[in-house]
């Protein structure tokens, strides 16, 4: 993806960058700031949001129906004009958003913390589909459409943090855990919009947590930039049968997210 090569370019000028720089300095900025046992601050992050997809095999073969009869599922097709329609293909469609949080840190070693980063999260992902459309006396036409899912996460990570390394005054890290997150908004929203049918996913998740990073300290707070990905572990998708969830046995969150932390002596 092309996101995913533009930051880890952005995070290799970064070390480069700071290597070189780490060299000239003469003093050290936040002498004792590994040493306290805890402390606070905030984050901010950009989020690049999508779905990973497992489809039915030879799904594109089945067709779906406005009506009733043998082994036909009434309203199959909602909201498409149509009489019958074949599924060609579904993706993911990446967007982004942006995070809010809080950091709390607690020393366990000389290299270990942990972290709990308790977050806001806004985002949103887009399913497009592609479905041959048969209308009764017209010619069948490929129709592309999307459901559109929105998102506002209240996340709570748990994460342990392993710290290199000091460098002047700037230090690398890495770290690890999980993270549970409740959806307050993509739900919500649909269930007012009746005249369009949409794609509903649980409310809940759990996730895997990777991360990289650097912490830069300045003369009065340490400045962090970090890439985390995250990997969802439920299949959220509600099945419901009609031509838009039907193909899909697996539906799972990924998140790619930037991060700038801002965290006290």
């Amino acid at each position: 993806m092309k996101i995913t090569r533009v930051i880890c370019i952005f995070f290799w000028v970064v070390a480069l960058g700071s290597n070189s720089f780490a060299q000239r300095i003469k003093s050290l900025n936040l002498r004792t700031s590994d040493q306290v046992p805890y402390h606070f601050g905030f984050q901010l992050g950009v989020n690049q949001m999508f779905f990973t997809l497992n489809t039915r095999p030879g799904f594109q073969n089945k067709m779906y129906y406005n009506t009733s009869g043998n082994n036909q599922v009434v309203n199959s097709i909602p909201d498409l004009n149509s009489d019958s329609a074949y599924l060609y293909s579904v993706e993911s469609i990446p967007t982004y958003g942006f995070v809010i949080g809080i950091v709390g840190d607690l020393k366990l070693w000389n290299h270990f913390n942990f972290r709990f980063t308790p977050s806001l999260t806004f985002g949103e992902r887009d399913l497009e589909y592609v479905i041959k459309s048969y209308q009764f006396g017209l010619a069948p036409t490929l129709i592309t459409t999307k459901k559109n899912v929105q998102s506002t996460f209240v996340e709570f990570p748990f994460s342990l943090k392993f710290k290199g390394d000091r460098i002047n005054n700037a230090r690398p890290y890495v770290y690890g855990g999980v993270k549970y997150a409740l959806d307050l908004a993509s739900n919500a929203k649909k269930k007012e919009d009746s005249n369009v049918t949409h794609v509903f996913i649980d409310k809940s998740d759990v996730y895997a947590q990777l991360g990289v990073g650097f912490d830069f300290y300045t003369a009065y707070f340490k400045f962090g930039t970090e890439l985390m990905m995250s990997y969802g572990f439920n299949d959220l998708l509600k099945h419901d049968q009609t031509i838009y969830t039907d193909a899909i046995t697996g539906l799972r969150s990924k998140i790619f997210q930037v991060n700038f932390t801002f965290e006290g002596d």
